[in-house]
């Protein structure tokens, strides 16, 4: 999916809200997490998953044409982890009562952990 087509899926969902509107409203959510991570904020989005901005050390590296050792410099790189969520969402299954975030399992009443067993 693209911008433009998340644009398009705005205006379908959302018939009240023109193009343009559209248009606005996704390049301002854009703008705003790019801002959030340029200030080295998090972003959590509950379901989807969150960004962060990781910094990378500066290094000796290779260039794969020639061979020759370059220096790297440090430099600060977003990251993306995958919520739980939509990993299941994209594996096919949904969250079920035991897999929402935040739950535990119940606990197994036939554990073998107790003192007394050992």
């Amino acid at each position: 999916m693209t911008k433009r087509d998340l644009i398009e899926e705005v205006v379908r969902l959302y018939p009240r809200y023109s193009r343009r509107d559209a248009e606005v409203i996704v390049n301002s959510v854009f703008a705003s997490m790019a801002d959030a991570l340029r200030s080295g904020s998090r972003i959590e989005i509950r379901g989807l998953g969150s960004f962060v901005v990781k910094h990378r050390q500066a290094r000796e590296g290779r260039n794969p044409k020639t061979g020759r050792v370059v220096s790297v410099p440090a430099k600060r790189v977003p990251f993306f982890k995958v919520g739980k969520e939509l990993k299941l969402r994209v594996d096919g299954r949904a969250a079920g009562p035991a897999e929402t975030p935040g739950d535990a399992p119940p606990p197994n009443p036939t554990s073998t952990s107790n003192a007394a067993g050992a």
